[in-house]
């Protein structure tokens, strides 16, 4: 990933998650510079900008986010963790350590990096075939994030299945954006009718929230199969 690419993801998924745009000030730039500076790997301060956000619309009562040094504690919190879990060497006591730490993921360390290169493969495969530009260039992006997130995750003495997960999510919802946007109305329009037929039967059964989160996955769920996206999550094991 070169070097401009550590800050326009970082602008783009602070964007992204505010939902609205915003140009970043001298201070936010000066931040990423500090963050790259030091060695903050991209899907760290990713990870810790989307905990930020989730943390801030989980609140009852929340003002808008204005500037990237909101999420600032929280990427630091999150780069002090990894830290914490690239510690470790080769002797015994270590090797040991770290061996307990894979019997105690819920996922086997191997069944996850699987999971990661057929996600990888997949991707880098739709991105050759599809037709849409600013699709191709969503997927290049997601691509580049998840093997800089698989390299991580097999090179770690304590890898975090948690934290895995976290920037898995991160990654989907950028894809999720992606698929949105590419599909034409028409599509859009004939995808949307038949989901609403396939929920008429239980739709008086259902609260309007879970209608519609109901309908929104189910949405994603055919966009992904018309575009050939794969699931990320560690759930798709």
């Amino acid at each position: 990933m070169n070097y401009f690419s550590y800050f326009s993801e970082i602008e783009d998924t602070f964007i992204r998650r505010r939902g609205k745009h915003l140009w970043l000030s001298p201070i936010d730039w000066a931040l990423m510079e500090s963050w790259k500076e030091r060695g903050v790997p991209l899907h760290v301060a990713l990870r810790g900008i989307e905990h930020a956000f989730d943390s801030h619309e989980a609140k009852k009562h929340k003002r808008s986010v204005k500037t990237l040094l909101y999420c600032e504690e929280e990427v630091e919190a999150q780069y002090a963790e990894w830290l914490e879990s690239r510690v470790g060497s080769h002797d015994q006591a270590e090797e040991a350590e770290a061996e307990d730490a894979d019997r105690e993921l819920p996922f086997p360390r191997q069944a996850v990096l699987e999971h990661l290169r057929g996600a990888l493969d997949q991707l880098n495969q739709r991105e050759e075939k599809t037709s849409s530009e600013e699709l191709g260039e969503v997927l290049s992006r997601a691509a580049k994030l998840l093997s800089e997130i698989r390299d991580d995750y097999e090179s770690a003495p304590k890898p975090d299945a948690r934290k895995l997960e976290e920037s898995l999510t991160g990654i989907e919802r950028l894809l999720n954006d992606a698929l949105r946007s590419s599909v034409s109305t028409k599509q859009s329009t004939e995808i949307e009718k038949e989901i609403k037929q396939q929920l008429r039967p239980y739709r008086a059964h259902m609260e309007k929230a879970v209608y519609q989160q109901t309908f929104d996955n189910l949405l994603l769920k055919r966009l992904r199969e018309q575009y050939g996206v794969p699931r990320l999550s560690l759930f798709y094991l």
